[in-house]
């Protein structure tokens, strides 16, 4: 095959030739190990404490809140605020609570209450952070590059989410868990001297001069905007489906123990759980230009989401260790094409004005979904066993994705803008547009 065959199936890195978004995409990689390393360490933290699953589930309770909260209102700030500047002071926020998870662990206060406490703090910031950290793409690559922008994020992001829980799994038992709450705030300080070196990412003008007040009335307007273009809407729902349902991530503590025969402390069992999802995704990612120039993504976001709940299901079917952790390499494939395919729409059908309230939306369900999970997953694993909450859960999500759907079949047709054969665009122009009209196949 030759060199130009073989570029047509691995990941596209053009976005990468833009300087400002290689910034925010190695700020955003510089993190992901460390912030992993603390996804791990707050329920180990949590489930040692306790010895509950269904306390690692409130975890993911008393993380919501906040980031509904401030998911929305950060979404209504990122546009009526220059982006890169709240991008610096979220991410100053979040390392000082990553500091202050350090801090109590060193001290070891045993207290859950205050893990608690840091983790809605944080959420908080994040829920600030992420809808400006997506609304800056679409104004640092043009318009015709935001699959692979999307792809290129999250295939490498991934990579670290396997570096991080494995590393978690074997830094646990050698260095303590205070060590990787200490790592993670190393990892945003590095990001926030990243994001100096972004330009300024101003509100644009809108028609007549008016200008955009954050608040509530901001975010209503963003919810009146999403009720009304349903191919948003739907993509939304489809998150929701797969990751309330069948993210079974408030488990891994318990299975990892019980189930894989890590010791009481921790062992590589629970780094390979947390790991084989993103490991997938990763491997997925390096082969991403199988699926970048697909157009018809409405139909990549249902058969991916179906696929994720079927290998969900057999996650929790499976024996030994090896297998359970094949499935949930497969269900990080299928997450990543729908994660990449999600992100791709919801920055072409959305205008620039509206782009940082749907990033606040997205990031809600996107991040909120699994905290319901873990909700859902950690009491249902106690009440019904860890392995029937898991298998049940993957097979609803296959019922529930037909079931929407269904009911809007318009979402299967919805095709984006592509680029021609030689990867160069097809019909759209150099400079980034937020106002690409949903469109259907034929």
């Amino acid at each position: 095959m030759s060199a130009r065959g073989l570029g047509r199936f691995v990941v596209d890195v053009e976005p990468l030739r833009h300087r400002a978004f290689r910034r925010l995409w190695l700020s955003t990689v510089v993190t992901t190990v460390g912030s992993q390393l603390t996804a791990v360490a707050v329920p180990k933290q949590v489930f040692d404490d306790t010895g509950s699953s269904a306390w690692v589930g409130v975890s993911g309770a008393v993380a919501l809140v906040p980031l509904v909260v401030f998911g929305l209102w950060g979404g209504s700030i990122a546009d009526a605020l220059d982006r890169r500047t709240l991008l610096l002071v979220t991410n100053a926020g979040i390392a000082l609570t990553s500091l202050g998870l350090w801090l109590q662990a060193a001290a070891d206060s045993h207290s859950v209450w205050g893990v608690l406490v840091l983790l809605a703090l944080q959420q908080a910031c994040f829920g600030l952070n992420a809808p400006a950290r997506g609304a800056a793409v679409p104004r640092l690559v043009p318009g015709d590059l935001l699959t692979a922008a999307a792809a290129l994020s999250t295939s490498v992001s991934s990579l670290g989410l396997v570096l991080g829980p494995l590393l978690a799994g074997v830094l646990i038992p050698v260095v303590g868990l205070p060590t990787l709450y200490l790592v993670d705030t190393v990892g945003l300080l590095v990001a926030v001297l990243l994001t100096v070196g972004l330009p300024r990412l101003p509100p644009l003008a809108r028609a007549g001069g008016e200008v955009r007040s954050p608040g509530l009335r901001s975010v209503l307007e963003g919810g009146r905007y999403l009720l009304v273009q349903r191919i948003l809407l739907v993509s939304f729902l489809a998150d929701v489906v797969a990751m309330v349902f069948g993210m079974p991530r408030a488990l891994f503590p318990e299975l990892a123990e019980r189930s894989f025969g890590d010791p009481p402390g921790g062992g590589l069992a629970l780094g390979v759980l947390y790991a084989a999802i993103p490991l997938g995704a990763g491997v997925a990612g390096l082969l991403s230009g199988t699926f970048t120039r697909v157009r018809l993504q409405g139909r990549g976001v249902v058969l991916a989401v179906a696929a994720w709940g079927l290998a969900v299901a057999g996650f929790g079917l499976a024996g030994p260790l090896w297998l359970g952790a094949v499935f949930l390499a497969l269900a990080g494939v299928a997450d990543l094409v729908s994660s990449s395919f999600r992100g791709a729409i919801l920055q072409q059908a959305t205008t620039d004005e509206m782009r940082g309230r749907m990033q606040g939306f997205f990031i809600v369900v996107v991040a909120g979904g699994p905290r319901l999970a873990d909700l859902l997953h950690g009491t249902l694993g106690d009440l019904l066993g860890p392995r029937v909450a898991v298998t049940g859960g993957g097979l609803l999500v296959v019922v529930a994705i037909v079931l929407v759907v269904s009911r809007y079949p318009d979402f299967w047709r919805y095709q984006a803008p592509g680029r021609d054969d030689d990867g160069r665009s097809a019909g759209v122009d150099a400079a980034p547009r937020g106002d690409a009209a949903p469109r259907l196949a034929e």
